[in-house]
């Protein structure tokens, strides 16, 4: 029995290296190719580390338009999560706490609508944004990430508000609040996991989006740093380690905020979406 144990400890131990080999490959990859000299790159393969150099780095800064690409993508990306954030956040709470037909169906219609891909989206929504005047803006690409972003936001707040027992709310409103300042003084920070949680999602999915960015943004000034990437790619030269220094940097922010704000990030997502 102990044999048995101990290989089943050990197959495990096994399936889970490998896993984390798996994932973490690719991107140690990118990093030490974003640090190589086409020499190095091309003609000396090896996987380990070295030699160093920031030449990648210095061209992409110099020679792109990345700074701008950089700041488009912190707009779109924090402009995506505060609609997501106020959108979600009432329509998670009047499901949960108001009585009204077809409530259900705005959760079911929300989720429904996440099931679509991307550029199935794309095409249609860009046309609409034609006809309303908003085209290549950094609006419509808010708008069109919140496509995505919206409904897993309201899915993972509805199952925290869900928890949260009415008694809570009703005993601050009979101390002389109103339910606006209820739901702002005591729901709203009890949520605070789920909120993080939401607001890190929809940084994500904004952050990486290639296929919204692509359709919706025209102009060179308004691309954000995927688009903005796919510039670089050449019918005949393809700048591999202008590439792979451009995806550290658009990783880089996305590690810091993972670092920061993982205890929030998975309390989050175990509360609201499985007690949920």
């Amino acid at each position: 029995m102990k044999e048995l144990t101990l290989g089943r400890r050990t197959s495990l131990y096994a399936l889970v290296c490998i896993t984390l080999l798996y994932s973490f490959f690719p991107i140690y990859w990118m990093i030490i190719s974003s640090f190589r000299d086409d020499n190095s790159l091309y003609a000396n393969f090896s996987l380990l580390p070295g030699p160093f150099k920031l030449t990648n780095y210095e061209v992409l800064l110099e020679l792109t338009d990345y700074p701008t690409w950089f700041t488009n993508s912190v707009l779109v990306a924090f402009g995506t999560v505060c609609i997501t954030l106020v959108i979600s956040i009432l329509i998670a709470y009047s499901v949960t706490r108001l009585q009204f037909r077809g409530k259900m169906a705005v959760v079911g219609t929300m989720l429904y609508a996440y099931m679509f891909p991307p550029m199935l989206l794309a095409i249609p929504m860009f046309s609409l944004f034609v006809k309303l005047g908003l085209a290549d803006t950094r609006l419509s690409l808010m708008i069109s990430h919140c496509t995505i972003t919206l409904p897993l936001g309201v899915w993972l707040l509805w199952g925290f508000f869900k928890q949260i027992p009415t008694d809570v709310e009703e005993a601050a409103m009979v101390d002389g609040c109103s339910r606006l300042k209820a739901f702002v003084l005591v729901v709203l920070p009890l949520t605070l996991p789920g909120v993080v949680t939401v607001a890190i999602f929809s940084f994500l999915l904004s952050w990486t989006d290639y296929t919204f960015a692509l359709v919706m943004i025209g102009t060179d000034s308004l691309k954000t740093l995927p688009a903005g990437l796919d510039t670089m790619v050449g019918t005949y030269e393809l700048r591999w380690g202008e590439l792979m220094a451009g995806s550290t940097l658009i990783a880089l922010p996305l590690l810091v905020m993972f670092m920061f704000l993982s205890r929030y990030f998975i309390h989050g997502l175990s509360a609201g979406a499985v007690k949920g």
